[in-house]
């Protein structure tokens, strides 16, 4: 009989795991996309798009569903999702795993200025900023008094700086546009989430390379579970021969 896998995804990471695991004669795997993006790259293999409705709808959902296992692979900054399926999981005795992409590290010469959250990066912006910490937390740079170049993928939601220029895109990035892009904009900081991976990482190269400060704001925290690296670890932990929580 086939295990039935979760994926909680949106990321590069999920679908290569879905990509992966697609056509693995004992497993079912199904990946679950928040919906935020208009446009998402869907993964291989089926997929279902939308919220749960909190907890007590995913863990009716495991049920329903009959899974098995759940692999939590959103993104780093998703920390609601992460301690709803914690929590789910738990309820309902399905084992969970998070596999998680490394968070970036300071270089030699990055001039990094480490913030706990959001509200912290907008109180140090000054001059002319390249934000890029995603569509649905810009509130807090409303009121700010400096320029900013916005980059999302979609358009933003809620209020916006009253100077700033809007660039919607989406990556990867090369390290040369990005330069380019800074010294067009005469970038004097940059902000961002330390988001981790290869798609976004030019900008912080580029703000090395230019001599820029980055405000760099740090992960929340996240529930403790299972964690994997890498895609041969979650391969290893789906491949135990019991996972009960």
């Amino acid at each position: 009989m086939k295990r039935r896998l979760l994926i909680l995804g949106g990321t590069g990471e999920a679908a290569m795991l879905a990509r992966h695991l697609t056509g693995r004669a004992d497993l079912d795997i199904v990946s679950s996309l928040a919906g935020r993006v208009a446009a998402p790259s869907l993964p291989t293999g089926a997929v279902r798009v939308g919220g749960f409705g909190g907890v007590d709808g995913l863990a009716a959902y495991l049920k329903a569903e009959r899974i098995d296992a759940v692999v939590d692979a959103t993104h780093p900054f998703a920390a609601r999702m992460s301690w709803n399926a914690a929590e789910a999981c738990r309820r309902v005795r399905v084992p969970l795993l998070t596999f998680v992409r490394p968070a970036w590290q300071p270089q030699a010469n990055d001039r990094w200025l480490p913030v706990a959250d959001i509200a912290a990066a907008a109180s140090l912006c000054r001059g002319r900023v390249f934000l890029t910490v995603g569509r649905q937390e810009l509130a807090p740079f409303a009121a700010v008094d400096a320029w900013f170049l916005i980059r999302t993928i979609d358009p933003p939601d809620g209020p916006l700086p009253t100077r700033h220029a809007l660039l919607l895109a989406r990556g990867p990035f090369a390290l040369a546009d990005e330069i380019d892009l800074m010294r067009v904009h005469a970038i004097d900081l940059v902000v961002s989430k330390n988001s981790g991976g290869p798609a976004t990482y030019a900008k912080i190269a580029a703000a090395r390379a230019l001599g820029l400060p980055v405000v760099m704001v740090e992960r929340p925290a996240r529930p403790a579970t299972d964690e994997a690296g890498s895609l041969e670890a979650v391969v290893a932990w789906l491949d135990r021969p019991h996972h009960t929580p």
